[in-house]
């Protein structure tokens, strides 16, 4: 009778401090041979301080055992043991070096392995390798800076499987890949293309932490899954046994509060609301012209399938993107689109959170305070002076009022996760009292709890008569929030399906049939 393999990965105590703070406390974490394993919970709840232990960016408080494939290991592991083990990863950040080549970027291990030159033709071959495995036809010479988000990750993930594959022994494959957080920026054909060498890999003999807040996700591509909230484990299941609430149920602490019960629209905007805006023929090179009437108070969200010019609305609105040609009318304020400059936008009261928080939306250098207040500090100044011990308590009462965790303004802002720091930069927007807010993906990437906060403030900010443009391809999200939403596809707005009729489902179909169109 064949022994059964070791786990991949057994994690048993794992605790970590920061300062007074333990983000981790007696985590016990097992992946099995050939198994894809999910982790969720909370942003903030200790997936990503886990993730960085693993990979030997920190170093866990004392007591924690660390076996892989059966053999015991001390922590934290250097990137030579990672390597010799088939550890490899995909972080949220991926890991890439804009500047620098698809080649340079695929092949860093070798080429800075010390050699005495590097052989760029071999090189070169083994990174196209890599891509025509996988089926992807990219330049290897061509910079990373230049490419599609959607190909930046999936060159990290080949990268990544390329690292496991070196550990190959004969036909078996010998690894473990960690991927935090790598589908945000997939399309639905791409995470179908992920899930696919996913499962090519476990077949082969490795296994897959698969770290997501996407719940289909998790309940479509893994064996059994992990929760964590507050630093300890809430649970582990068999995926297949499980459903979607139960699951929902142990990352909140408390069971789900539907769309209905959160009263999404209730007594907002509306016909009967007076137009807050007008905006007549907006086009830019990838929009065709269109108009648009905007009530006060109202959500309205924009979608459609990738590419299909949804998500340019709000940057020519806030002239991030000059627009070709178009007006917005504001009672009897006229903007002209072509000419509308970011900081004349902010001057008018318009807000715009883009959807790529660590490039557009903040400055993670700085501090939590320090973005808080950015969009206006003049409210600070007296005598010529920032009067700082005013600036802290503001920006100490926003924290709170936003459940940012932890509530400690001076920790830079790339120090909070994913979802905390979207609640500091979407605050920093509604402190400002803006006329017309501006969304794009204003939950990617949020885990179930903190995505309820966002939306909490989101409906908030709408009630006290703020007019909300939310563009999004997350369809749940758009049912939850909006009053009405317009879908787009090659440039041009086909639809509109107004609240009697939204669901999920109903603008699932509006995108299929506006490409059909």
């Amino acid at each position: 009778m064949t022994e059964p393999l070791p786990p991949a990965l057994a994690l048993r105590g794992l605790a970590k401090s920061f300062g007074g703070a333990r983000a981790l406390d007696g985590v016990e974490l097992t992946v099995g041979a050939r198994e894809i394993h999910g982790l969720l919970g909370h942003n903030g709840s200790g997936k990503s301080t886990l993730v960085k232990i693993l990979s030997g960016y920190h170093a866990p408080d004392p007591g924690a055992t660390l076996q892989l494939f059966g053999e015991p290991l001390r922590l934290p592991l250097t990137r030579a043991e990672q390597r010799a083990r088939g550890l490899a990863f995909v972080h949220q950040n991926l890991g890439l070096a804009p500047q620098l080549s698809v080649l340079e970027n695929m092949r860093v291990a070798e080429i800075t392995a010390g050699r005495p030159f590097i052989d760029w033709r071999a090189q070169r071959r083994a990174a196209l390798a890599s891509l025509q495995q996988f089926g992807l036809s990219i330049d290897p010479d061509q910079a990373v800076a230049s490419l599609l988000p959607v190909e930046r990750a999936l060159i990290a993930i080949v990268r990544a499987f390329a690292a496991i594959d070196a550990t190959r022994s004969g036909r078996e494959l010998h690894g473990l890949l960690v991927l935090d957080e790598p589908t945000p920026f997939l399309a639905r054909d791409d995470v179908e293309r992920l899930f696919r060498l996913m499962r090519q890999v476990v077949a082969q003999g490795a296994s897959v932490l698969f770290i997501s807040h996407d719940l289909d996700e998790i309940l479509e591509i893994t064996d059994r899954a992990t929760v964590l909230r507050d630093g300890r484990v809430a649970g582990s299941f068999e995926t297949r046994h499980t459903g979607r609430e139960r699951i929902v149920e142990l990352i909140a602490g408390h069971a789900p509060v539907t769309t209905s019960s959160a009263g999404a629209v209730a007594g907002r905007g509306g016909a009967a609301a007076e137009i807050a805006f007008e905006v007549r023929e907006l086009g830019g090179a990838a929009l065709q012209p269109i108009d648009l009437q905007l009530r006060r108070g109202e959500i309205v969200g924009l979608t459609g399938l990738l590419g299909s010019g949804y998500e340019q609305v709000l940057q020519h609105l806030f002239g991030a993107v000059p627009a070709t040609q178009g007006v917005l009318q504001a009672g009897r304020e006229r903007i002209e689109l072509r000419s509308l400059t970011p900081a004349a936008a902010v001057r008018a009261g318009f807000a715009f959170l883009p959807g790529d928080r660590q490039g557009a939306s903040g400055a993670g250098g700085l501090s939590v305070l320090d973005n808080l207040l950015l969009p206006d500090l003049s409210r600070f100044f007296r005598g010529g002076r920032l009067q700082w011990p005013i600036m802290r308590g503001h920006a100490q009462a926003l924290a709170t009022r936003h459940r940012v965790r932890p509530v400690d303004v001076d920790m830079k802002l790339a120090a909070l996760s994913g979802g905390n720091a979207q609640k500091v930069l979407l605050a920093k927007w509604l402190d400002v009292g803006p006329r017309l807010l501006l969304l794009e993906e204003p939950t990617q990437g949020v885990d179930v709890g903190a995505r309820e906060d966002l939306w909490a403030a989101i409906r908030d900010i709408a009630a006290a008569g703020t007019v909300v443009l939310c563009a999004s391809s997350d369809l749940e999200q758009l049912e939850a929030l909006c009053d009405r939403v317009l879908v787009f596809a090659r440039g041009r707005c086909r639809a509109e399906v107004d609240r009697a009729t939204l669901s999920k489902a109903e603008l699932l179909r509006q995108c299929y049939a506006a490409v059909a169109a």
